[in-house]
């Protein structure tokens, strides 16, 4: 796949995902969608298939009252690329704003498999929680 290629297909995907474009940002994802969360909570782990994962990115998004500030960053390369996310999670005085790093491959035009870096791990693990 060309790099070329893969900075449009996560270019339309940070648009729509700034956007709040719902109905757009599902349709990038891979029917084979693999996502990778680290860290040590309930999340971790490595969850296959597009309603899994998305099951976990919604779970996070309950667990952290996540709002996406926006994405100052993408890249790509022959194989990658990558998205810089600034979000907002938790609410009111505990809200903090965090850097995540989020790492794709992508196949047949859209996002295949994600790996999620997070500045802060164990903040994050405090948020989420364990299971």
């Amino acid at each position: 796949m060309a790099e070329a290629e893969i900075r449009d297909i996560l270019n339309g995907y940070a648009q729509a995902w700034t956007g709040g474009d719902l109905a757009t940002l599902m349709a990038c994802y891979h029917d084979d969608f693999v996502l990778h969360y680290f860290g040590a909570n309930a999340l971790t782990g490595t969850h296959v298939g597009k309603a899994a994962a998305l099951g976990v990115l919604g779970e996070f998004s309950r667990r952290t009252a996540r709002q996406l500030i926006g994405t100052p960053a993408v890249l790509a390369g022959a194989e990658r690329g990558v998205i810089l996310a600034r979000e907002k999670l938790g609410v009111d005085a505990a809200a903090v704003e965090v850097d995540r790093v989020l790492v794709y491959t992508v196949a047949d035009g859209r996002l295949r498999e994600c790996w999620v870096y997070d500045a802060d791990q164990a903040m994050i693990d405090r948020l989420i929680g364990s299971a």
